[in-house]
């Protein structure tokens, strides 16, 4: 069983970077798909994810179709505020599957005919729309794979660490 946050071309690379971070401490799978509004070696994307990178499994994907094909049946999610079904009603427990977040690009998130034809598949984070027109694309992804591994018990993950300078100690 795996996690896997799939960016649909990434624009701003401070976001893919948080991301990157953010897999490498959750033994989350990094998907890009092409084509990225930055080049990989950018070092705004090599600061945000500071040393981590050879920590992430990252996949690169020529075009959503080409995603579309590796993910086959496995389950999909779009995140998108135009979704109605809510992020935390939906059951990620089962530590068998592989569960995929795909959000879309900073400026116009994902293709509406992709989601349209695939909107049982979309899920929001609830969110005051008159405020703000979308969460920031690191934050959201953390918000999906923190509450899919909480579900999963946060397998292969410390939940208690004692450091030698431990402040709370």
């Amino acid at each position: 069983m795996t996690n896997h946050i799939v960016l649909f071309e990434p624009q701003i690379p401070a976001n893919t970077g948080n991301i990157a971070r953010t897999c490498a401490g959750t033994n989350t799978t990094l998907h890009l798909i092409e084509p990225l509004g930055f080049k990989t070696d950018d070092k705004y994307l090599k600061r945000a994810g500071l040393d981590y990178w050879e920590a992430v499994d990252i996949h690169y994907h020529k075009n959503l179709d080409d995603f579309m094909t590796f993910v086959g049946e496995r389950p999909l999610f779009l995140i998108s505020k135009f979704a109605e079904k809510v992020y935390s009603d939906i059951d990620y427990s089962d530590t068998t599957k592989d569960y995929f977040f795909l959000f879309g690009k900073e400026t116009t998130g994902l293709p509406e005919e992709f989601m349209r034809d695939h909107a049982e598949k979309c899920l929001r984070i609830p969110m005051d729309d008159t405020h703000v027109r979308s969460y920031n694309l690191s934050n959201t992804a953390n918000i999906l794979v923190f509450e899919a591994l909480r579900q999963q018990g946060f397998p292969n993950l410390e939940t208690v660490h004692t450091y030698e300078n431990d402040k709370l100690k």
